[in-house]
């Protein structure tokens, strides 16, 4: 048995982020389009109303939150494995294979939400469109920052982020279809090896 959740209201503490979490969920295991606005109010267990409360721009505003908290939970996930762990190779190789127990976890079920909406996005989507787009930015600057902190030249520290970012999405996409981690353990080596040849000979 479960306990019921207490009622909620508007301006209930979490309310925001419980509807941010359930639009973020929603995106893993079934897209943009394919949830309504009340499956995501219950699984918030937000009350009639509250969405707009939070959110005037309605359910595109709360897909761009969403957004911009994955990015920020994927940037946090690769500062805490860098701070625990001063080799880089290391540091991205145990970040990528984070990715790849999470995907195994949820038994191939849950996606990207970036992919996922990206895919789904139509050229009206404009506000979706430029916070994917910045999304992706970001993390590639993170990275990008990252390989320059470790040693490697400028212009190849962003070459090399660009690619881990796009190398990334296209095995998680694989791996979610095929049922195994194969195409990411795969594409993890073979990015850590880039990054490993790209190091200064000191490191």
């Amino acid at each position: 048995m479960t306990t019921p959740s207490p009622p909620t209201t508007a301006n209930s503490p979490g309310t925001r982020e419980r509807l941010i979490d359930a639009m973020q969920d929603a995106l893993r295991h079934k897209g943009y389009h394919g949830v309504g606005l009340k499956e995501l109010l219950t699984t918030a267990n937000a009350p009639k109303g509250v969405l707009y409360h939070h959110f005037p721009g309605g359910k595109a505003e709360l897909a761009v939150a969403s957004i911009e908290s994955v990015v920020g939970q994927i940037t946090a996930g690769l500062d805490k494995l860098l701070s625990r762990n001063a080799d880089v190779v290391q540091a991205l190789g145990a970040w990528m294979a984070s990715a790849q127990k999470a995907l195994a976890t949820s038994g191939y079920e849950r996606g990207c939400p970036l992919a996922t909406i990206a895919l789904e996005s139509a050229p009206d989507d404009t506000t979706i469109r430029q916070a994917l787009a910045d999304g992706f930015a970001a993390i590639r600057e993170r990275l990008g920052r990252t390989l320059q902190h470790a040693g490697i030249e400028e212009t190849r520290a962003r070459n090399l982020a660009a690619l881990i970012v796009s190398a990334y999405e296209g095995a998680l996409v694989q791996a979610r279809v095929a049922g195994n981690v194969d195409a990411m353990r795969s594409t993890s080596d073979a990015l850590m090896d880039l990054v490993r040849m790209s190091l200064p000979a000191s490191n």
